[in-house]
């Protein structure tokens, strides 16, 4: 499939995607400390090219599974923000019922896997769901991220081995943002060049720079097409970088305010702006009414999540099934 072209109209879906996901975050902070929002949460400010990149690369019916930072992923494939903030929040109208929170987002409708608590839980998932694909016969391609503390699971490189033979349509993407939860990878292996990891099975790979979105798009496209012609999986580093903490509670002692600075200064959505304005492709005024909805549209989610109900007791007993032919026990 050619590649698609990056027009003023893609520049102007970016600006107004990647604002939104990081005023979208910056809300669900605000009510975590509010403490509207309990548990853990996980925020993706700083890695908003990474998604824009890899969604424009998609096509319809293409699979997307992720860990744990997870709240952007699926408004970005098309799922109601509006009810991811209401999930943020325990509420009924949640995408996942309120039962999963901030680390379970998931939508079957539109192809989004999760949101996974377990550190590369998701990986073999992620090649089971391409597996599904290739066996039925369908023409799409999942993508599996995952971050570069997931890369040290066994789980790993038993999905890479079984990926390679089997010829999977599936992409695997690390999004690398430095530390882990708070360590980086020269203090947890040998290597510092994830990418790599993928030449023990032969399997192509690459490094792709994860702050500018026309990098990541051209970098995924490439692994996408070759999975959807049946060439099988790729393996694909995106260096990038998170402003906030690994999560909330994170005190972020591992690194300083001046490296965070300096990452900042090449931040994903400024640079899609600064592009836009070189370019004229919008006015001072038309960037203003983007921001505006931006901002309407976060409030919208806030307000939709904070009028919900919560679910009721018995949804405990929801979406829990009996299998009566199991075959290993007796089902009275």
């Amino acid at each position: 499939m050619p590649k698609k072209p990056i027009t003023k109209e893609t520049y102007l879906k970016w600006y107004e995607d990647m604002l939104f996901w990081r005023k979208f975050e910056d809300k669900a902070a605000a009510l975590y400390i509010q403490q509207k929002i309990r548990g853990f949460l996980h925020l993706y400010n700083g890695q908003e090219a990474v998604l824009a990149g890899c969604l424009y690369a998609m096509e319809p019916g293409d699979r997307m599974i992720t860990g744990y930072r997870n709240h952007v992923q699926p408004i970005g494939m098309g799922v109601d923000p509006r009810t991811v903030m209401a999930e943020l929040l325990g509420k009924k109208t949640g995408c996942s019922k309120g039962n999963g929170g901030s680390m379970h987002m998931f939508s079957k409708e539109h192809n989004f896997f999760g949101g996974h608590g377990i550190v590369g839980g998701q990986i073999p998932l992620g090649a089971g769901i391409a597996f599904a694909d290739k066996y039925l016969g369908r023409p799409h391609v999942t993508l599996t991220f995952m971050g570069d503390g997931a890369v040290r699971q066994g789980s790993l490189h038993e999905t890479l081995n079984m990926a390679m033979m089997w010829s999977l349509p599936v992409v695997f993407i690390v999004e690398n943002n430095g530390y882990a939860m708070g360590t980086s990878v020269e203090r947890s292996a040998n290597h510092t060049e994830i990418w790599k990891l993928g030449l023990g099975y032969e399997m192509p790979c690459w490094q792709v720079n994860g702050m500018n979105p026309v990098d990541v798009y051209e970098g995924v496209w490439e692994a996408v097409d070759n999975a959807r012609a049946g060439k099988g999986p790729s393996f694909i580093e995106i260096k990038t970088y998170r402003y906030k903490g690994h999560s909330m509670s994170d005190a972020q002692h591992y690194r300083t305010k001046e490296e965070v600075a300096e990452y900042m200064k090449i931040d994903p959505i400024t640079q899609v702006l600064n592009v836009i304005k070189e370019n004229n492709w919008a006015t001072e005024a038309e960037i203003q009414a983007i921001d505006e909805r931006v901002k309407d549209l976060v409030n919208e989610c806030v307000e939709f999540a904070e009028k919900s109900p919560y679910p009721e007791p018995e949804q405990l007993y929801e979406d829990v099934y009996v299998q009566k032919d199991y075959p290993f026990i007796t089902i009275q």
